[in-house]
């Protein structure tokens, strides 16, 4: 829901708004009781209140009761948290934050439930076929701090992803180039002689055979930036149903996940002073399973379903020692 505009100032809460606009019909006692529960989201899954200030056109969600989602059977897994944050190491095949069809069966919806933590709040987004580290807020308070981090690109990002080799194609290279994503349109494009807007870091890490191994270091934050690149290069990441073409798969369907991981995440704490360095435990399985990969069979080093003993105590986890 968008929020309309309000030139006399009838609405000074959200609170207020919602009252008038649910008043005398079915949905009045409805929302009155997903925002006492917090099951009313802002952008970046922010939980509203009804005393909230009323900002007209603002998007809205609501948390509500839907029939139930198919569950995407991978688990996530607490790499670390303390009092203020929250990291885990997120599966493909599962969104980060509710949209579209994806509202229980999220990350940020799983771990809410699951840890008990209704303020929870992403401080960044991971594509849903994307797996790797993803950083929570714990505290409403340190919401901003967290999320300031990526907006001032304070956060060193690594991503590892698998793609073909071309001995052809000279690496390391800085990919530089304007990215462009009109809403509703699935694949971003790269606008030829634009204003740069993205630019990452490629790498060659290793090869077998026609497959190589690639360290992706983006300096921008662009959507879909990564895939983009590397497809722009010639060598498109296996798995990705977007680029070069798009194909539509069904979303149950777990096989060939994306080869592409959130490798390391390493800043300095904003609210701490803490220097943090993360890193997932996660493989991309094509790399050592390329045919079990391209058979579609689960991933046997993948973690088991079942989640994390030390999030479910609340204790702090711990990021993998870095390996180049």
């Amino acid at each position: 829901m968008r929020l309309p505009p309000d030139p006399r100032g009838a609405w000074p809460d959200l609170g207020s708004y919602l009252d008038a606009h649910y008043a005398g019909g079915p949905g009045a006692e409805a929302i009155g009781a997903l925002l006492r529960a917090g099951r009313v989201l802002g952008p970046g899954g922010r939980v509203l209140r009804a005393g909230d200030p009323y900002e007209p056109g603002a998007f809205l969600w609501f948390h509500r009761d839907l029939p139930a989602e198919p569950p995407v059977p991978f688990a996530l897994r607490v790499v670390h948290r303390d009092a203020h944050l929250l990291v885990v190491d997120k599966p493909h095949f599962l969104a980060t934050t509710p949209r579209g069809s994806h509202v229980t069966q999220t990350a940020l919806a799983r771990l809410r439930a699951e840890l008990d933590l209704p303020d929870l709040s992403p401080a960044h987004r991971l594509d849903r076929l994307t797996a790797g580290l993803v950083m929570f807020s714990i505290r409403p308070g340190d919401r901003g701090a967290y999320q300031l981090l990526f907006q001032q690109r304070r956060v060193h990002k690594e991503y590892e992803a698998l793609a073909p080799h071309d001995p052809r194609i000279s690496l390391p290279r800085t990919v530089r180039s304007r990215i462009e994503k009109t809403r509703g349109v699935i694949a971003a494009t790269e606008v030829p002689g634009g204003e740069p807007n993205a630019q990452t870091v490629v790498e060659l890490t290793g090869t077998r055979g026609r497959l190589g191994r690639y360290r992706l270091t983006p300096h921008t934050g662009r959507t879909h930036q990564l895939r983009v690149h590397m497809n722009a290069l010639g060598l498109p990441i296996l798995g990705d149903p977007v680029y070069p073409r798009v194909t539509d798969p069904d979303p149950q369907d777990y096989r060939r996940p994306l080869q592409l991981l959130s490798r390391v995440l390493e800043f300095t704490d904003p609210v701490t002073g803490a220097a943090h360095r993360f890193e997932s435990g996660r493989t991309l399985q094509a790399w050592h399973d390329r045919a079990g990969w391209e058979a579609g069979t689960p991933d046997t080093t993948a973690p088991a379903p079942g989640g994390d003993p030390a999030a479910a105590r609340g204790q702090e986890g711990h990021g993998q020692p870095h390996r180049p």
